[in-house]
């Protein structure tokens, strides 16, 4: 049996995430979908990285077995198969022990905001015209990298064994549309991206002080960070295996 990586990027405006789920139309089950004509078979596929409704994604992986040798010209027809809003970027041979989710020491996102009204960026960023403090954001986005325990930003419901989490860099970058937040870490609960950015928001615009959002993160209480941003300004940029994964395997 040999076992490869799917590599996609996608838009996620119309789906339900990127994990399958019954009656809703999710990356996965487009892939699947995809995948079954080609192949003439059914291919289950697991995902590394779970985005939520709407989220976008620059680079995400897959893994499934196969038999059967790949075709070079695999990665066209499978595009061709697709919908316009999903691409195979490519399909990498890796050893039989290889896990695209539990191989991952890393990702990363970024989320987009747009201050001046624009129909180019509408669902892309999400459009956030009001003045913020930006040395209160840059001042929160630096304070996340003090702390592990990041349970007070994960949704209810979170089924995991632990809340913590090893943060590498979390930054605000303006740029002359808005601005995008950054954040690298080894792992990511769920809906703890767009909670980070949803509670540093409310710093920028002076709702809470820097000492309200420590408090926020050390209460370990999720009811208390700012959930309320859409999913169309966030995107999953890369997600990270150690230096030679693909080689060695």
């Amino acid at each position: 049996m040999n076992r490869y990586f799917l590599e996609v990027a996608y838009h996620g405006g119309r789906y339900a995430g990127s994990q399958v789920q019954h009656n809703a139309l999710t990356i996965q089950s487009e892939l699947e979908k995809a995948m079954e004509v080609y192949f003439r078979q059914a291919v289950p596929l697991t995902g590394s990285s779970r985005t939520d409704t709407g989220v976008h994604a620059n680079q995400n992986y897959y893994h499934f077995d196969l038999e059967k040798p790949i075709n070079p010209r695999a990665i066209y027809n499978l595009n061709a198969i697709l919908p316009a809003d999903v691409a195979i970027r490519q399909i990498v041979p890796v050893a039989e022990t290889a896990h695209c989710r539990f191989d991952a020491v890393a990702r990363e996102y970024e989320y987009y905001i747009y201050r001046d009204k624009d129909p180019f960026l509408v669902d892309r960023a999400w459009y956030y015209p009001y003045t913020l403090d930006w040395e209160g954001m840059h001042a929160a986005a630096a304070v996340l990298k003090e702390y592990t325990d990041f349970t007070s930003f994960a949704k209810r419901n979170s089924q995991v064994f632990t809340f913590n989490c090893n943060i590498e860099y979390s930054e605000w970058k303006q740029h002359p549309k808005g601005a995008v937040y950054r954040v690298k870490s080894n792992r990511f609960l769920r809906g703890m991206v767009r909670g980070l950015v949803g509670t540093q928001l409310q710093v920028g615009r002076g709702k809470i002080t820097l000492q309200q959002f420590r408090e926020i993160i050390e209460a370990k209480d999720c009811t208390r960070a700012d959930f309320a941003v859409p999913g169309h300004g966030l995107f999953l940029q890369k997600v990270v295996y150690p230096e030679m994964y693909f080689t060695n395997t």
